[in-house]
């Protein structure tokens, strides 16, 4: 469990700025459940979707998504887990792979964070940012995630990462504006598994 608790570059829990406020929100909580709850509902409701809002610049790091207020899906999970981190609640990263518009090819990886609650075990989280159509909350042990995987190329990835994927940062990293994001967003191939039944005695 301490590969969820860790500070990273990305990841960077200890940024002064990130502990002032994972103290604020944790203030008068005592239960887990609570302090990842108020984490949640406040990288949701605060930090701007950079499509949303069409917003630069382009963040990754948690301190960057929080001084700027603004990042993809991606980099919001990174502040989410950064959160809390610092208030000692373990947390990773899962990713889903949609289809962009909706209606097939392309696709592209969706981020969004798992919690480890006592109470629950692992529960997902998607602080992408609520509009028409996307409703997504902290209900455990009830998922509502912003999105469902629905056509046979869409998938809910079932790891939970320690850290964002390489793919991930490395699009972040690459380009300064969000349009350019948007317009290479990571994917990645789905291996499908065939199950054999073997053959009936004759």
């Amino acid at each position: 469990m301490e590969r969820y608790l860790a500070e990273s570059d990305i990841i960077d829990w200890k940024h002064p700025d990130i502990l002032s406020l994972a103290a604020a929100l944790s203030a008068g909580c005592r239960p887990a459940s609570e302090i990842a709850g108020r984490c949640f509902e406040w990288v949701r409701d605060n930090v701007r979707h950079s499509w949303d809002y069409q917003l630069n610049p382009v963040t990754c790091t948690a301190s960057d998504v929080l001084r700027h207020r603004t990042g993809y899906c991606y980099a919001k999970s990174h502040l989410l887990a950064a959160l809390l981190r610092a208030c000692g609640i373990p947390a990773g990263f899962c990713y889903q792979r949609l289809s962009l518009d909706g209606s097939g090819a392309p696709y592209c990886l969706h981020g969004l964070n798992a919690v480890f609650l006592p109470e629950h075990g692992w529960y997902r989280i998607d602080p992408r940012g609520n509009k028409e159509g996307i409703d997504a909350r902290f209900t455990p042990p009830v998922e509502r995630l912003a999105f469902s995987t629905d056509d046979s190329l869409e998938a809910d990835l079932p790891e939970i990462w320690p850290e964002p994927l390489d793919c991930v940062v490395s699009v972040l990293r690459r380009h300064d504006d969000y349009r350019d994001v948007y317009a290479n967003l990571p994917d990645v191939e789905l291996v499908r598994t065939i199950s054999v039944r073997p053959c009936a005695a004759r």
